[in-house]
This record gives C-alpha cells, sequence and structure tokens, in this order.
C-alpha cells in the first residue's frame, strides 16, 4: 500500500485528510508520523504556488507523496485581501482575534452588497520530481459587521454563508466539512485519484 504524508503539523486537518481519503488504497500519515522537520518556507503570491512548494518541499525530506495545502479568505472589496497573508494578516504572531479586527476596520462602512468573500484552499499531491494531482475548492460567503459563533477558528465567525444561512462557526463540524473550501477541494482530490485506481 503507497503512503501520502499530509503535510501539515495541525492534528486537526490530518483526521480530515485521513477520513476523505479512507476507502482508497493509501496508508495516510502525518509529518509527526516520521518525526521533527522545519517548516515548509511560504514565499508564493497565490495558494497554488505554496501549496506546491509545501508539498515538493516535504516530499524531498520525506522521500514520500506529499499533500499539502495552503488556504486563505479573499474580500472582494479589497481587491482579495488578506488572500495568502491570512494566517499573518495583522503581523507575523498575530492572534485569530487580531486579524478579525484588522478585517474588520477596513471594512468599515462597507455596505453588505460589496462584502462580498470566500474562503479558497489549494490541495497539491506531489513527490520530489512532479506534481501528481492538483484540485481547489471555494465557498462563498458576506464578511459580516461583528463575530457570530463558536466553533471554527481564523476568520470563521465572520463569513456568512447563505447556502445555510449562518456563519461557518455557527455550524457543527460535520456540517462545515460538508461546505468548506477544503472539504470541497479534498472531494475533487479523491475523485481523481479513485478514477487513477480504476
Amino acid at each position: 500500500m503507497s503512503e501520502i504524508i499530509v503535510a501539515t503539523q495541525n492534528a486537526g486537518k490530518v483526521a480530515e485528510f485521513k477520513a476523505a481519503l479512507n476507502g482508497l488504497p493509501y496508508k495516510v500519515l502525518s509529518l509527526a508520523d516520521l518525526g521533527k522537520f522545519p517548516e515548509a518556507p511560504e514565499q508564493g503570491e497565490t495558494f497554488a504556488e505554496n501549496a506546491c512548494s509545501k508539498a515538493k518541499f516535504y516530499a524531498r525530506l520525506t522521500g514520500k507523496l506529499c499533500l499539502a495545502d495552503d488556504s486563505g479568505l479573499e474580500v472582494d472589496y479589497l481587491k482579495g485581501e488578506p488572500g495568502v497573508y491570512s494566517a499573518r494578516y495583522a503581523g507575523e504572531y498575530a492572534s485569530d482575534q487580531d486579524n478579525n479586527e484588522k478585517l474588520l476596520e477596513h471594512l468599515i462602512g462597507v455596505p453588505p452588497e460589496k462584502r462580498t468573500a470566500r474562503f479558497r484552499c489549494v490541495l497539491v499531491l506531489a513527490d520530489a520530481e512532479k506534481l501528481w494531482y492538483t484540485a481547489d475548492g471555494t465557498v462563498e460567503g458576506i464578511i459580516l459587521t461583528e463575530a457570530r459563533g463558536n466553533s471554527g477558528f481564523g476568520y470563521d465567525p465572520l463569513l456568512f454563508v447563505p447556502e445555510m444561512d449562518r456563519t461557518l462557526a455557527e455550524m457543527s463540524p460535520a456540517e462545515k466539512n460538508q461546505i468548506s473550501h477544503r472539504g470541497r477541494a479534498l472531494k475533487k482530490l479523491v475523485m481523481q485519484l479513485a478514477d487513477q485506481e480504476k
């Protein structure tokens, strides 16, 4: 059975990826299963560039097939910001609250119809030599003027998703996984891997 290394230190993300790939002929491991590794540099200008460099970085270090993702929030009024800087929007060591506050400051006085935004995720499966597959997913919404909900993390309390009539932070983990950007990207990736096995 081939192995896929999930290129993240985030245990929640690893569990999500393992669940999505369950049923395919791959043994899914995390970086933590193999030892300690340095953080992959993220210097790309797009989610795809960052996910690709991350997958190849860890594929070279482990000698195995690696699955990496990069994701973030794109706000139309802010011309796609915070984008690849979502996690460090308010500074290198910013908390979720710091980032949320900075985003709300930038949108003061902006009417609801101009507060459209989306979470975007790009997944890349690669070995040290080449890309195997890429997949992306988005969830569309509107940035509220104040946080709502206690689940999730990051900008989840601010992104109201009309199709669900609540924010991502007001959804259960199962509901969020059904419609989330990462969940949608994972479904596409699983389809590509399943097709390959036919």
